[in-house]
């Protein structure tokens, strides 16, 4: 991460201890993570940030377009005196594919080393769709992106975005309720079928990782995350500038505070959180569309008011409510970042959500805290399951080997 970046890496070819390979390597990766977290940037501004002298910037800049891996080209002139900076950009031929996987589809997108979404393919799931159904639906959709996307494309590999806990180190998905996963060897068996480095993680850890790096979270260091899903409530914490993850790992599930003796709903098994008091498809029956994506249901209920409409989302609200000023009171932070079908409670009632907030938070904490809705249409939970396959990328630059995935065999709709 660019906080780590040592203060004397312009003097690192004065030896202290390192060899010079091992020092390019270690400047490649600086700036090469420079671009991928900040966009274009000219060589002064590389220079004025890494302490680099403008000659190594040069042949760096050289080495990774050699690599493939960044482009550069003068800005455009704006009539002014002087000549142009020349703007270093990473280059969208290298991409990483994102899956979330939800209970009722699963969505592929292919990410730029630019951080950006360049497609996005999304397929939908009568029901939580088992391990290998997942597997061969994801298979198909990498098959269809790589197809659309062409010759010239290099992938660093696949990130893969599931709502349940999953060991870091090997990807097992130990336990997703929602999608009635157990001991699940997704990222194994999805491996083995497209021969590309698969890597998984929590999604609301990986949404709260896009928006603490690339979004509204960014340069905090106290932030709370909740993000919405089909079905269901996940989210995290960034403490002190740290993700909150536990002993092993599978800390700071926040979807499962407990706020209320409700009664049981067999989808979650968590009577009375958040995640079983906050449903998305419980707002979708009280409509007249058998399906929607966010954005179509939120303008569908600004559209079409009803009693029964306005009872889903009061209830909803106020469970949010609860959970928020409970995080609130419990971790101080800057931020209360709303994501996914949360960011469509916001936007139909942030005024009683912010007053039944303040009910229970503590008004002091409450008075430095922010509460942010990401856009609904927000891909950043892709963008941050992206992160996952980028990460080897961005370490070392000069040496990272890119696997030629298996020939995939798309299936037909």
């Amino acid at each position: 991460m660019l906080e780590n970046i040592p203060s004397d890496v312009g003097r690192a070819e004065q030896g202290l201890g390192r060899n010079r390979d091992h020092v390019r390597q270690h400047n490649l990766s600086t700036i090469l993570t420079l671009l991928h977290r900040e966009g274009a940037l000219s060589r002064s501004v590389l220079t004025q940030r890494t302490s680099l002298n403008r000659s190594t910037i040069s042949d760096l800049v050289s080495e990774l377009e050699s690599l493939g891996l960044a482009t550069e080209a003068p800005t455009v002139s704006g009539g002014g005196a002087g000549r142009p900076s020349i703007l270093v950009r990473p280059s969208d031929s290298v991409v990483a594919f994102a899956v979330a996987i939800d209970i009722d589809a699963i969505s592929v997108a292919a990410i730029g080393l630019s951080g950006h979404k360049i497609s996005l393919k999304k397929r939908r799931t009568p029901d939580a769709p088992a391990v290998g159904t997942a597997v061969v639906v994801i298979r198909d959709l990498i098959s269809q992106l790589k197809s659309e996307l062409g010759a010239g494309i290099r992938i660093a590999g696949v990130g893969v975005a599931v709502p349940g806990q999953v060991r870091q180190e090997d990807g097992l998905v130990r336990q997703a309720d929602f999608l009635n996963w157990r001991e699940a060897h997704l990222a194994e068996r999805l491996e083995n079928e497209i021969n590309l480095p698969v890597f998984i993680d929590n999604d609301a850890r990986l949404g709260l990782r896009a928006e603490h790096e690339f979004g509204s979270g960014r340069d905090l260091t106290d932030v709370v995350y909740l993000i919405g899903r089909s079905a269901g409530v996940g989210g995290g914490a960034i403490v002190g500038g740290r993700p909150l993850s536990g002993t092993s790992g599978y800390g700071g599930d926040l979807g499962l505070i407990r706020i209320s003796e409700g009664p049981l709903i067999q989808l979650s098994g968590h009577p009375g959180t958040l995640a079983d008091l906050i449903q998305r498809d419980e707002l979708l029956d009280a409509t007249s569309l058998s399906d929607a994506d966010d954005p179509t249901l939120l303008d569908y209920v600004r559209d079409h008011p009803s009693s029964r409409i306005r009872r889903v989302i009061t209830a909803q609200v106020d469970a949010l409510a609860l959970g928020i000023s409970s995080l609130i009171n419990l971790f101080n932070p800057q931020a209360v970042i709303l994501a996914g079908y949360l960011s469509i409670l916001h936007a139909l009632d942030a005024e009683r959500l912010r007053e039944r907030i303040s009910l229970s938070a503590l008004s002091h904490s409450l008075d430095d805290v922010h509460i942010i809705a990401v856009p609904v249409s927000s891909s950043r939970l892709l963008i941050g399951a992206a992160e996952l396959p980028f990460g080897p990328l961005l370490n070392a630059p000069g040496v990272f080997t890119f696997r030629n995935p298996t020939s995939l065999r798309a299936i037909s709709d």
